[in-house]
């Protein structure tokens, strides 16, 4: 895709420098990577040729016409690989996403990253190897094979979220045209946002893929009554209605990845803030911070940001917020003393009481997904990202990947479909008692006819392929070398960081937990035969330049990789950050 139609091969590439960028459009870390890469295409577009190649999780992520729709909706301004049977994944030995491969002019493996934060190190590792082959005479100079596909005017482009207003109107997240509109009877009334990407505040703003706006209760007199979720901008926005102003009220504009959660908002990082509701037992905005895997909540009376739930570890585990795992939240509602929430990544439907317990109503966890309708714990969804609380306190799912409206009473703990054939509807709002939901891929607001029915549809699993282990030891490796010019950076305690858990728990008879080096040996329990190894990486480098206020990156990668555990199995696991892999 993005070619012009015409086929390409790794040979064409030969003279430029590639980078392979394994991603899939349902991974908020593949979308961070997506705009991380942004800068780096730009300041060497004459000598380096994205392809991003899309290995999907999701059955729906494989279907053509979806990643064309993904390819726009995130504005990919490179060549994408369709690799709908992880064939190039496996070809590559990739194991997680995204995952970042670097071929030199010549066409050999340079450099390997898994994860988040590598934008530093590839300018390092691209400035040699242009270097190094412009010397040889191997470098070509010139453009690159990007096509960009016709402009398709509407008058929304892949909207996000809607939300009613007091006097009648919905409030939309016009998510690719960068803006938050106003509608009443289908027309735009009032529109926040010039359109074009950026983050100006003023009564000329601009915004990055917003996701999602919020009003504020009446009673509240801080300057601005609308909230918006600045997705890529990594920020909340403040919209006074009477003067058109914007403002931003929390946020730096830097993507969290370690460090502080809690202090004045404008003084905390976010990462990619999805929705955002009012909650008064929360007593505040709750936020689902999809891009770290927890809810954050912000005070726009002190302007105070806090962590409200999760750990940042990817996964699903009920119990006290603080402790609970979620997977890349992607939509809230409230009902009065509950919260409402769906988590994409698990495909499931939680909510949090008033005490702040939570509980998974359906979901199975990171790797089961489907379209089953009937008793909750049997019920599957796929890559839900909306929830809306109906007149009679049933929920109503927007679940994305299906295409489909689905019900969940409490009352009865059941799982209905209300509507199919939709174009990846993202949430709903209640208007005059109708259900309008955001068809986000038909740039649409529409009012599908609600007729409860059962789906006795297919369960899927996640298609990766295990990786074979042995029972007993198992040397689990992160592999990691600070870029060129730099060095881990020890000045204030260990620069790394290395947290391991596992599905199901019994599987690590030994090694599980967080511990500071990036490699630990694990006891594989000979009792279970399959299973999914949790490993979160992190690791802090800074240039090594002798001065005392250095440049730091700090590199963080989740994996979750499935395993099978046979007699030939493998006694030896690397995981690749950032770096090429030494040994056999």
């Amino acid at each position: 895709m993005n070619t012009g139609d015409k086929d390409l091969h790794l040979g064409d590439f030969r003279g430029k420098v590639l980078l392979l960028d394994f991603w899939t459009f349902c991974c908020i870390n593949c979308l961070h990577v997506l705009d991380e890469l942004r800068a780096v295409e730009e300041e060497f577009k004459d000598v380096l040729v994205t392809v991003g190649v899309h290995s999907p999780k999701f059955v729906h992520e494989a279907d053509e016409q979806a990643l064309r729709a993904a390819v726009e909706r995130y504005e990919v301004h490179h060549p994408v690989l369709d690799d709908p049977e992880l064939t190039t994944w496996q070809a590559y030995a990739v194991k997680a996403w995204p995952t970042l491969v670097l071929v030199d002019p010549e066409g050999y493996v340079v450099h390997v990253a898994a994860g988040e934060g590598h934008a530093e190190a590839l300018r390092r590792v691209i400035a040699e190897v242009v270097a190094e082959h412009e010397a040889k005479g191997t470098l070509h100079r010139g453009d690159g094979p990007y096509v960009p596909p016709p402009p398709a005017e509407t008058e929304l482009r892949f909207p996000a979220k809607a939300i009613a207003t007091a006097k009648g109107t919905v409030l939309v997240a016009d998510t690719a045209h960068h803006r938050i509109v106003e509608l009443k009877d289908d027309a735009v009334v009032t529109s926040y946002g010039t359109g074009a990407r950026g983050r100006q505040d003023g009564t000329e703003p601009t915004f990055s893929e917003p996701s999602a706006v919020a009003v504020l209760p009446e009673h509240l007199d801080v300057g601005y009554h609308l909230v918006v979720a600045d997705t890529v901008n990594h920020l909340l926005r403040g919209i006074n209605t009477d003067t058109g102003e914007v403002t931003t009220i929390a946020g730096t504009g830097l993507q969290w990845r370690n460090g502080p959660t809690d202090g004045p908002g404008l003084e905390i990082d976010l990462t990619s803030p999805w929705d955002l509701v009012w909650w008064e037992p929360a007593g505040g905005l709750v936020i689902a911070m999809a891009g770290n895997h927890t809810l954050g909540l912000f005070d726009p009376r002190t302007g105070h940001v806090s962590r409200f739930a999760g750990t940042t570890v990817e996964g699903l585990s009920d119990g006290p917020a603080e402790e609970a795992f979620f997977a890349q939240t992607s939509g809230l509602a409230v009902d009065s003393d509950r919260l409402w929430l769906v988590d994409s990544e698990t495909s499931a439907l939680r909510w949090i009481d008033a005490d702040r317990t939570v509980h998974t109503a359906v979901g199975k966890g990171l790797f089961d997904f489907g379209h089953r309708d009937g008793p909750a714990d049997q019920a599957l969804l796929q890559h839900p990202l909306g929830v809306t609380v109906l007149a009679d306190h049933s929920v109503a799912v927007a679940d994305t990947y299906n295409g489909a409206i689905r019900r969940f009473d409490p009352a009865t703990n059941e799982v209905s479909t209300l509507a199919t054939g939709l174009a990846e509807p993202s949430g709903a709002v209640l208007l005059d008692g109708d259900l309008v939901v955001v068809e986000s891929a038909a740039h649409r607001l529409s009012r599908p006819v609600a007729k409860a029915h059962l789906v006795d549809g297919e369960a899927h699993q996640v298609r990766r392929p295990p990786t074979d282990i042995a029972a007993g030891v198992l040397d689990l490796a992160v592999v990691f070398s600070a870029p060129p010019g730099q060095k881990l950076d020890e000045r204030y305690g260990p620069s790394t960081r290395l947290e391991i858990t596992s599905s199901p728990p019994e599987l690590l008879a030994d090694g599980a937990g967080v511990g500071t080096d990036l490699t630990r040996k694990l006891t594989i329990a000979a009792g279970v035969a399959e299973g999914v190894l949790h490993v979160v990486a992190q690791a802090a480098s800074c240039d090594d330049d002798g001065t005392e206020h250095a440049a730091c990156h700090l590199t963080r990668q989740d994996w979750g990789v499935p395993v099978r555990v046979t007699d030939t199995g493998a006694h030896r696991l690397p995981l690749v950050m950032g770096g090429l892999d030494e040994q056999p």
